[in-house]
């Protein structure tokens, strides 16, 4: 019988909780009468009336307080407190209507013992329910409670709680404690489950065979998170995690919730409000387009447009399958939009479409930027981060596009590889352009290191050869990088944006540069694996080491000149590199149009060595 009512579809279970209230709250009536008369009574003449009254208040404030919305298994306190208050309003309701009919005179104990009991019954039916449906006593299902898994609940708040509740009623997991660093809570039992210091985390998990630990702590900040995991990262267990309480959907917790680490969570730095004016100026009432729509930052520019209260967003973008998907995520927002399917490298096509939609703000995402491939293919990268920038600059001054924003990056800071190097030239095209142009069309560049899980990022790269069973392969031991959130980095380009003048280079404080051996070494641990080493020869992932890569720097800059000014934003500051202009740009874009079009690597590569002042080759290394 059990099975059968787990079985049921949603809205049958939400009929059946419905006709039980019904029951309850006729019967919570008729128990308060008949305590107050010392006797079972039923009602008679008109009175009959106020008794078909309750059901006809009671079941729209049970519905409107989300009675039936609840999955009984994971009732918890805030469910009970909804129960409370809607069996409060119904019963006074009833209280007043009853008063006011005239009917008959209603004692006021009887309003008051109806609430009692009707609390009583309703409330304790959900609680009889929760455990006969959950609980896996001998009769029940008792057979798979001794195979679930023993784990930890670091945080023993109101979502602690609420999560025990949920885990302690699954088919997989049992919680044995919780882990918190409050003195009042320590050795106290928090719905039966005992609190532990972090200090006994070692012991506890020998003790019990801990595999997994559940981090409880949505309201916590940034910085106290951050230092939780690093705790724990030490420990061979897997780490899962609520989110950000601002992103849990409702305040009530469950084992849904739950996620895997990211490894964002280890470097993301505790946020900075966005400026509004700068992150509005650009967009707010504007027809922005964003080149590269559908790409690791293409797509975030959109997401963020879309709240931004732009006038249309133009989704430029070469992939079907990133535009398509990309489409299928806007189409749930308010914005308008429209798709254009296309290359960088149409300059014809750019600029009818700037003309016929009125563009007035355009940031730049479109290019290769994956260094290796972009080295073995040097006249494709150069085409596409070259000349498709010089394309699109050229739509805008035509078009007459107020905001040309560039996506650039540290890779084009003394750049030791083709995509850097073309990255740099395609910034002082920009600026070139942007001083010796007749043109209102006013150009930024936006320099920025690695973003998190975007698609030429080493991290979801780690995350797919964990998943495999390892090796995780880094390319040098001291090899550093800086790393910033897609969220983030995106926030700091439109702010950066609108500070522009005209030919200015923003570069965005990435925070502290990361060992990327630490950070293979951290998402092995807390995906509840051990790294295999020379100390360690059973671990479970081996940590190998490729040698460098053509062009691969062991850590990267954010700064041509020595010296960069502040600007408003705290994360955001402005290279001190103005004026720099090239000299007989025309006759040098063309010879690089010449060269890509014959395929002549060698000479494309020559002329961005000529072009590119600060450009410096670098061969592939051994590992070693």
């Amino acid at each position: 019988m059990i099975d059968r009512l787990l079985s049921l579809k949603r809205g049958r279970k939400q009929v059946l909780m419905l006709a039980g209230d019904l029951a309850l709250v006729m019967v919570a009536l008729c128990a308060a009468y008949s305590l107050r008369y010392n006797r079972f009574y039923l009602p008679f003449g008109d009175e009959i009336y106020l008794w078909i009254l309750a059901p006809i208040l009671a079941i729209p404030v049970f519905i409107r307080f989300g009675l039936y919305q609840t999955i009984i298994r994971y009732i918890g306190f805030n469910s009970l407190w909804r129960v409370f208050q809607a069996i409060s309003l119904y019963a006074l309701l009833w209280g007043v209507l009853a008063f006011l009919s005239g009917i008959q005179i209603t004692p006021r104990s009887v309003v008051i013992i109806n609430w009692l009991v009707c609390l009583l019954l309703i409330s304790g039916a959900r609680m009889v329910a929760r455990w006969v449906l959950t609980a896996k006593a001998p009769g029940f299902l008792g057979a798979e409670r001794d195979e679930r898994k023993n784990v930890l609940i670091y945080g023993a708040g109101a979502a602690g709680m609420q999560l025990a509740i949920s885990t302690s009623y699954s088919d997989e997991m049992r919680p044995v404690g919780f882990v918190d660093d409050d003195p009042v809570l320590m050795n106290q039992q928090v719905n039966g489950i005992r609190v532990y210091h972090p200090d006994e985390l070692g012991r506890l998990i020998d003790e019990f065979a801990i595999k997994e630990i559940l981090l409880a702590m949505p309201s916590a900040n940034q910085a106290s998170r951050q230092k939780i995991l690093l705790s724990l990262a030490h420990f061979p267990v897997l780490v899962q995690t609520l989110p950000d309480i601002s992103e849990l959907e409702s305040c009530e917790v469950n084992l849904e919730d739950v996620r895997d680490i990211d490894i964002a969570d280890l470097l993301e730095r505790e946020p900075i409000a966005p400026i509004d004016e700068l992150l509005q100026a650009n967009i707010r009432d504007k027809v922005v387009m964003v080149t590269g729509a559908g790409g690791s930052i293409g797509s975030e520019l959109c997401r963020q447009v879309s709240q931004l209260g732009a006038r249309r967003l133009i989704l430029f973008e070469h992939s079907e399958f990133n535009l398509y998907r990309m489409e299928r995520e806007l189409s749930e927002t308010n914005l308008r939009f429209t798709s254009v399917l296309g290359s960088v490298m149409d300059r014809e096509l750019l600029t009818t479409v700037c003309h016929e939609h009125k563009v007035e703000t355009i940031y730049h995402a479109a290019a290769y930027k994956h260094v290796p491939l972009v080295e073995s293919n040097a006249s494709a990268g150069a085409a596409n981060n070259v000349l498709g920038t010089c394309n699109c600059a050229r739509a805008a001054i035509d078009a007459g596009v107020e905001t040309f924003v560039l996506i650039s990056t540290d890779k084009a800071v003394r750049p030791t590889n083709v995509m850097g190097a073309t990255k740099r030239l395609a910034e002082l095209v920009l600026q070139d352009l942007s001083h010796n142009a007749k043109t209102q069309t006013r150009f930024t560049m936006v320099r920025f290191g690695n973003v998190l899980d975007s698609s030429g990022s080493v991290v979801p790269l780690f995350r797919d050869q964990i998943s495999q069973g390892g090796p995780v392969t880094v390319t040098h031991p001291e090899i550093i990088r800086y790393f910033m959130t897609i969220r983030e980095a995106t926030q700091l380009v439109l702010q950066a944006g609108a500070m522009g003048e005209g030919g200015d280079v923003f570069v965005l404080d990435m925070g502290e540069p990361v060992k990327i051996v630490g950070l293979a070494r951290k998402m092995i641990q807390l995906s509840g694996l051990t790294v295999r080493e020379e100390r360690n020869p059973e671990g479970d992932i081996e940590i190998a080491f490729t040698g460098l890569r053509a062009g691969e720097k062991l850590f990267e800059e954010l700064l041509v000149t020595e010296s960069a000014v502040s600007t408003r934003h705290q994360r955001i500051m402005r290279e001190n590199e103005i004026g720099v202009t090239l000299g007989g740009l025309d006759e040098m874009l063309r010879k690089l149009e010449i060269a890509i079009a014959e395929r002549n690597e060698s000479e494309v590569r020559q002329l961005l060595f000529s072009m590119v002042e600060s450009y410096n080759a670098m061969p592939a290394q051994k590992a070693g």
